[in-house]
């Protein structure tokens, strides 16, 4: 596959087109562990009472990492485990290794030897370790023994019991022949010329992350599944051009049930092939990486699919391989299988495959699904967490997993400094997660500020009239966050976008959607405040509610309808519940980007702001900068003003009042300009604050809401501003508003 010739903004690889030294890295040092794991107290004093919890984990995470660099030659060469594991092809022929303790035979077999298990098939030798081996010379001709495409299978005799089927654990890919349920895992092995050849380099992790979280197979406007091409060919360029800077790619790793959105993974090495062949992946990940957009992975390393046939679950024939074998090794809510995180293969496994998705993709970073589930014994399920530490800190807490966590970051971070980007997805708040692990802390980059959507849905389900808006509440839930680590902020993401649940556009607006989003009819009241307010909370939650932001994709621009996979009847494991299908349809498991770009239809605005908003965004780089301060939360005006690095936050969710000559608090006494209003007629607002005839606006030496300057301004009613210093704003907008003067 080649890509086609596109402007770049990334550096293109310079030398060889393609490539990059996979010994590069060999010998790096990480740094000495050397403290005592009580460097995150420093920024919060409560951890001074669990401190003997800290340190059993700090200490416990240091004896691991000196075991593998005694046992394995350090965490770089351990976590390299796809190199040696699975299929490893040299000059002289193939050589095939899978880990199964509990199996007592193993035999190789597929397509290319007939699918032969008699005595003279390829039965392996198993050593000390539980790992099973087997050599398969060329053929005479020189080709490999095993042609690429090949379909292969491993065979386990098994203690007290039957012979067992598995596709190779440590598979590159795997597909689904039609009318087939059990996927086949195929060698994935093309001729060099086949290859895709990478030519740009990985971009550095943006200092202000805003990122497009988006599913490959439900891209297209049309009712398929669509591909890793289409999507880096139709997809990407509309990314770019909204203005974010990272696109997150949800369902990578092959899933057998399509409708799982990619979380119920049987192949944690092989790429989805519902959407193309892992030569189509690389070509996505370079296409974007030469728009200069950062590429992230939706990582399932929390728990597994619990398919035998075609997954993970009773690898060996045993229970507890790969897992726990007691209940803390299924999550019944999920129907999956959750990780022994403790055991030393397991931990080879997972940590080989995040090398193996940045070595062999380019992914530049993750974000880990599943984070609470992983990081408790009793997985989440029915605890509510009200904040005291000895949730956290306690005998409920999976330490290994803890462990496995912080090995994980610190490896990331090490052999990728400057490249890499983690985030947890975690809903308990479990304090530490995005602290240094030198410090005692985890390591995460981020984590998602997942109380966020949930209060929208709780403002829109609930709250009632707009008049009852709580403008103190809605701050305090933007904010409260803990000091010191990182959140992604998202007023929704693909959660509130399943069949079930609704968007954020559908909570203002239902079914006048599908009505009244025409620009040749007149505006309704539904629309025209779904409109507005859509805007601004989209804004609101950006500029106030963390250091990075997200959207799940059709999102920006009020998408008309949720998502409905492709399904049929089934029962609900869980509860026994029967749930109908709906006849397998694509007709909802798609997004209608079509309709932001028809010039009649209103979702133009709300896609015109999204790209506005990022604009500012990234001119500004505001997400990054430690400044951030409310001066004013007026219940009685339904006003908001806050500051965010060097731009004024300026929102009025009155419906009904607009005010004139209001007084903004402020750090700077300079002159502003207005940077960005919804209230621009291309938003779909009423030309009552324009950002192309807006004043200047002065601040005065007038100390107002604790801040120390001051400037009035014109509010209109359900609007949001945002205004800069006006020299700021011209070197970095390129223009300034005119001056009344």
């Amino acid at each position: 596959v080649e890509a086609p010739a596109s402007v770049a903004t990334a550096a293109p690889i310079t030398g060889k087109l393609g490539t990059e030294d996979k010994d590069r890295l060999k010998g790096i040092k990480f740094a000495p562990l050397d403290g005592d794991g009580f460097g995150v107290c420093a920024l919060d004093s409560t951890l001074e009472g669990h401190k003997g919890h800290l340190g059993h984990r700090f200490n416990k995470y240091k004896n691991l990492r000196a075991a593998i660099d005694e046992h394995e030659g350090g965490l770089e060469q351990f976590s390299r485990g796809y190199e040696n594991m699975g299929f490893k092809r040299d000059a002289k022929g193939i050589t095939y290794t899978e880990w199964a303790p509990n199996a007592t035979a193993a035999c190789l077999f597929g397509d290319f030897n007939g699918w032969d298990l008699s005595g003279n098939g390829c039965w392996m030798k198993k050593d000390d370790y539980g790992k099973f081996s087997i050599f398969l010379p060329n053929n005479a001709d020189g080709s490999p023994a095993i042609p690429h495409g090949s379909r292969v299978k491993v065979r386990f005799e098994v203690p007290n019991g039957a012979p067992i089927d598995r596709i190779p654990a440590w598979i590159k890919f795997a597909v689904q022949a039609p009318g087939e349920i059990p996927f086949n895992g195929v060698y994935y092995d093309p001729p060099k010329e086949e290859q895709y050849k990478f030519k740009y380099e990985r971009p550095d992790a943006p200092e202000e992350l805003r990122i497009y979280e988006a599913h490959v197979g439900m891209s297209s406007t049309e009712p398929k599944i669509n591909s890793y091409i289409e999507f880096a060919d139709d997809v990407l360029p509309r990314i770019k051009a909204l203005g974010y800077n990272a696109v997150q790619l949800m369902a990578i790793q092959e899933h057998a049930y399509y409708a799982s959105f990619g979380y119920h993974v049987t192949n944690f090495f092989a790429v989805s092939s519902r959407c193309g062949t892992p030569d189509d992946l690389k070509y996505l990940v370079d296409k974007a990486h030469s728009m200069g957009l950062t590429v992230l992975m939706d990582l399932v390393h929390s728990h597994a699919s619990s398919n035998s046939l075609d997954g993970l679950n009773m690898f060996d024939g045993s229970n507890g391989q790969y897992f726990h074998s007691g209940p803390e090794g299924y999550h019944w809510m999920w129907d999956s299988r959750c990780f022994n995180y403790g055991e030393w293969e397991v931990m080879r496994f997972l940590l080989s495959n995040l090398r193996y998705w940045i070595e062999e993709f380019k992914f530049d970073g993750f974000r880990f699904d599943g984070v609470t589930s992983m990081m408790y014994k009793h997985h989440g399920l029915q605890v509510a967490f009200t904040g005291n530490y000895d949730e956290y800190f306690g005998m409920a807490t999976d330490v290994d997993a803890m462990v496995y966590l912080m090995m994980a970051n610190d490896m990331l971070h090490t052999l990728y400094d400057g490249k890499m980007t983690t985030i947890a997805e975690d809903v308990s708040g479990m304090p530490t997660l995005c602290r240094p692990v030198h410090e005692g802390g985890v390591g995460f980059d981020y984590r998602l500020q997942m109380a966020i959507a949930d209060k929208w849905i709780e403002v829109l389900s609930e709250w009632g009239s707009d008049e009852n808006w709580d403008m103190g509440n809605l701050v305090f839930t933007m904010e409260n966050r803990r000091y010191g680590e990182k959140c992604i902020s998202y007023a929704e993401s693909h959660d509130q976008a399943l069949v079930g649940d609704k968007t954020t556009a559908f909570w203002l607006m239902d079914a006048e959607m599908y009505t009244n989003m025409s620009t040749l009819v007149p505006d309704s009241p539904v629309v025209s405040r779904g409109i507005a307010l859509h805007k601004m909370i989209r804004q609101f939650t950006m500029g106030l509610g963390g250091e990075g932001y997200l959207n799940f994709m059709g999102n920006e621009f009020g998408h008309p309808e949720w998502i409905d996979f492709p399904r049929d009847d089934r029962v609900e494991a869980s509860t026994g519940e029967f749930i109908p299908g709906n006849g397998n349809s694509y007709h909802l498991c798609r997004r209608r980007f079509d309709l932001a770009d028809m010039d009649h239809l209103r979702y133009k605005y709300l896609n015109a702001f999204d790209a506005a908003m990022n604009h500012v965004a990234g001119a500004f780089k505001y997400l990054a900068s430690s400044h951030q301060y409310t001066s004013c939360k007026s219940d009685a005006d339904k006003v908001v003003v806050f500051e965010r690095g060097d731009c004024v936050f300026v929102f009025n969710w009155n419906p009904t009042q607009s005010f004139s000559d209001y007084r903004i608090g402020c750090r700077d006494k300079c002159d502003y300009k207005l940077v960005l209003s919804s209230d621009n007629p291309e938003f779909g607002g009423y030309s009552n604050l324009w950002t192309y005839t807006a004043p200047t606006y002065s601040a005065e030496d007038y100390a107002f809401n604790g801040r120390p300057a001051s400037f009035l301004a014109y509010l209109p009613s359900r609007t949001v501003a945002v205004y800069a210093p006006a020299a700021i704003a011209d070197k970095l907008l390129g223009y300034a508003a005119p001056s009344t003067e």
